[in-house]
């Protein structure tokens, strides 16, 4: 599986620094991509966060969000994969630095 970074150049909306692809090289799922995740600066001093691809309803005019990617036995799961996209971001961060 290959992590590929779009950076957000528009910063629009705030905060958002850049989506994020799950390209799958072997198994079932080669040739496909998971898209949707996206990266931001955390609103609460340092730090990064990633969202995980999410589709919105609304309950009694209510607007909440459906995770599409969930555990199914480990809550801690999505760590994993959280951290793995946050390392190709800084490794982007870094290829980005020294080609400027």
């Amino acid at each position: 599986m290959v992590v590929r970074i779009t950076p957000n150049d528009k910063n629009n909306p705030p905060g958002k620094l850049a989506e994020a692809e799950l390209h799958f090289t072997e198994g079932v799922l080669d040739g496909l991509k998971l898209v949707g995740f996206s990266i931001w600066e955390r609103r609460t001093g340092g730090g990064r966060n990633v969202t995980f691809p999410a589709r919105t309803y609304s309950v009694n005019g209510d607007r909440r969000s459906f995770s599409l990617l969930r555990p199914i036995a480990d809550a801690t799961a999505q760590d994993r994969l959280r951290e793995l996209i946050l390392e190709a971001y800084a490794e982007f961060e870094e290829k980005a630095a020294i080609a400027s």
